[in-house]
């Protein structure tokens, strides 16, 4: 079994900053794909970025382009998302996804985190 743990939301004001981390822990599994979502209240989770470990490419939303940076730490399975210039529509809750085998040619499946509620005052 695979758990994300995440951690770095809170209150910020406009033009602020957060760091969010996101660690995923169990048995041997290969990550497919690791990043953040995000459900704003009564809109659809959408995208914010994310890491394709296949060709090590990353994608962003086009709303957080220039203004929020993923990265990860391999060895220990973490992934971040620093986030400059926040603005009140960032505000959120968060979500860490990952798409996860246990074994080379064995069938993936999607985990979430718990979610981190981040504000923009502004």
């Amino acid at each position: 079994q695979v758990q994300l743990v995440e951690s770095g939301g809170g209150l910020v004001q406009a033009g602020g900053s957060l760091r969010l981390s996101c660690v995923a822990s169990g048995s041997a599994f290969i990550i497919n794909t690791m990043g953040w979502y995000r459900q704003a209240p009564g809109k659809q989770r959408e995208l914010v970025a994310a890491f394709i470990t296949r060709g090590g490419t990353t994608t962003y939303a086009d709303s957080v382009k220039g203004r929020f940076t993923i990265s990860r730490d391999n060895a220990k399975n973490t992934v971040y998302l620093q986030m400059n210039s926040l603005k009140a529509e960032d505000t959120a809750v968060y979500y860490c996804h990952a798409d996860i085998r246990v074994a080379l040619g064995r069938p993936s499946y999607d985990y979430w985190g718990q979610g981190t509620q981040v504000t923009v005052s502004s």
